[in-house]
């Protein structure tokens, strides 16, 4: 395969339940997000790569010069890189076009995907994201899904910033909606429940556009 990652793959058992793009955050690997996917989606294909930027021996998906500062050239080489990766992917084992349900650094590569690669992915569970390019494309996110969900205490993520990425794919056409809990950076049992629903809900709208065709 082309452009290849180290990454797991587990075939579904649902055909309703969209395939789901697993993106871990900073320090985690292909293994990380497998349990929390298949909570969120029960019976989804799960495509889980391992990123290939190390800092300090964790494994990233892009390059940053500091905290919350991007080496954005390579935030976009990384982002058409992994896109190839899940184009191959689908060949390979014969699944649509994921949800990428990304955390962390995780989800702020799934963004960059989003404005650089639309075509790539069916949406996007983003959580705890940022907006990824400071100057980014025109992107025709035409009724595609997001869900961005946001910690109000977070430490490295300014409000002002998830606003700004929420407001950035909505310009763009996405369907976004943009919940932000009480808690820090990292996950609570909300974001689950909140994933869970918002999978559902998406699922049924699909079955009805289905229905009216």
């Amino acid at each position: 395969m082309s452009n290849d990652f180290i990454h797991r793959f587990e075939p579904g058992n649902r055909l309703e339940a969209p395939p789901l793009l697993l993106l871990h955050g900073t320090g985690g690997d292909e293994n990380d997000l497998l349990p929390l996917g298949k909570t969120i989606s029960p019976g989804s294909a799960l495509l889980s790569p391992r990123g290939k930027v190390l800092e300090h021996g964790m494994p990233r998906f892009f390059r940053r010069l500091a905290e919350g500062v991007f080496d954005e050239d390579d935030v976009q080489r990384r982002a058409d890189e992994l896109a190839d990766f899940v184009e191959s992917a689908r060949a390979r084992y014969g699944i649509a076009a994921p949800v990428a349900l990304g955390y962390s650094n995780g989800a702020n590569i799934a963004a960059a995907m989003l404005l650089l690669r639309p075509d790539v992915l069916a949406g996007a569970i983003l959580l705890r994201a940022m907006v990824p390019l400071s100057q980014p494309p025109q992107a025709d996110l035409r009724d595609k899904p997001v869900l961005i969900v946001s910690g109000k205490l977070d430490p490295i993520i300014p409000a002002t910033n998830s606003a700004q990425l929420a407001a950035l794919l909505t310009k763009a056409g996405a369907n976004v909606q943009h919940p932000v809990l009480p808690t820090g950076h990292q996950l609570s049992q909300a974001d689950l429940t909140i994933g869970q629903e918002w999978i559902k809900a998406v699922r049924f709208l699909q079955a009805d556009k289905a229905a009216a065709v």
